[in-house]
């Protein structure tokens, strides 16, 4: 839920005429800036790792070519979430989910204080990026893209790489390669213009339709709750009417896509908000941009589906859904 920044809404007919004026050229401006080209994402967009784990994760993610930070990033955020204590039901342990056997073998003292721990993040995160870089030295030699190479290893094993030629026929171990891959992409801070979604102008037509519907708390608009939505649970609705299902919680739907900058921001990008604007995993707010620094949101307990200015104090950041990134985000992460 997010806190009351802009005294009342606009009037809802005014707001439709209004939306109306703002949608208008989606797909013409979509056009224009995709031919602005694009260039290789590097380094990491702000905040999607959070600000005690980014130095860890910026520094040892340049520990190997195959690697980089936003790949590591996205390794971590797909085992745990972040969560330094989690544990999975094969006893994979800690932020990288090292199951012991592997940790005894490729742990490493990551902070140079005297032990290997494994759930001490300074050890781990070191360590994940280390065994990767292992890894890509296993199939060094082996044809097409060292990362791919890389991962496939990582899931399926180094000698099964080796023999394919590259990464195996295995479905599990071919999807792996792709989530990541993807998951890359919401981790990394691009550089250039980001691609238009194909899909903004029906997710703002859905959202368009819910305005003044009453805020619930928990919403998913379903008929037992009268069709009332939550912020998180009205983006997601809007987005599954154009085939892309998306996280039902505003923090992991910003992993949905690559994320444009304030300036860049085009109709049907999602908006997110957070006291802390240092890490991703504390956003509490979401909203579907529709331009001139609006988004329609579900704001708040005694509120209705409106517009509100997306300029304020608590403003995160924004995500360009698209639908392999929302496909590549983690369904659960291991009970802690």
């Amino acid at each position: 839920m997010r806190k009351f920044w802009v005294a009342g809404g606009i009037g809802i007919g005014l707001c439709l005429s209004f939306l109306g004026l703002l949608v208008v050229g989606t797909y013409s401006a979509a056009a224009s800036l995709a031919a602005g080209g694009g260039g290789r994402a590097v380094g990491l967009a702000k905040g999607a790792v959070p600000a005690l784990y980014q130095p860890l994760v910026q520094k040892w993610g340049n520990l190997c070519p195959a690697i980089n930070p936003a790949l590591l990033a996205a390794q971590l955020y797909q085992e745990s979430g972040w969560d330094p204590d989690i544990v999975s039901h094969a006893n994979a342990q800690g932020i990288a989910q090292f199951i012991p056997g592997t940790w005894a073998s490729h742990g490493i003292d990551g902070d140079r204080d005297g032990d290997r721990d494994v759930w001490d993040p300074a050890d781990a995160i070191p360590s994940a990026a280390s065994y990767d870089c292992e890894l890509a030295g296993y199939v060094d030699d082996v044809p097409g893209d060292p990362t791919n190479n890389m991962l496939a290893a990582y899931n399926a094993g180094a000698y099964r790489v080796i023999k394919a030629g590259g990464v195996p026929a295995i479905r599990e171990t071919q999807n792996y390669v792709k989530v990541i891959r993807t998951l890359e992409k919401s981790f990394a801070r691009p550089v250039g213009r980001v691609a238009p979604s194909r899909q903004a102008a029906g997710a703002i037509y859905f959202a368009q339709k819910k305005l003044g519907t009453p805020y619930l708390w928990g919403g998913n608009g379903t008929p037992d709750q009268g069709g009332r939505f939550d912020c998180s649970g009205l983006t997601k609705a809007a987005y599954e009417t154009v085939g892309i299902e998306l996280p039902r919680v505003a923090n992991d739907q910003y992993n949905a896509g690559p994320h444009p900058s304030r300036d860049e921001l085009l109709p049907g990008d999602l908006v997110f908000f957070s006291d802390d604007l240092t890490n991703s995993r504390t956003i509490r707010h979401v909203g579907l941009y529709v331009g001139g620094g609006y988004m329609i949101n579900a704001p708040y307990t005694g509120a209705v589906i409106r517009f509100d200015k997306i300029d304020t104090p608590d403003y995160f950041g924004a995500t360009r859904v698209t639908e392999d990134g929302a496909k590549a985000l983690p369904k659960t992460f291991p009970a802690a």
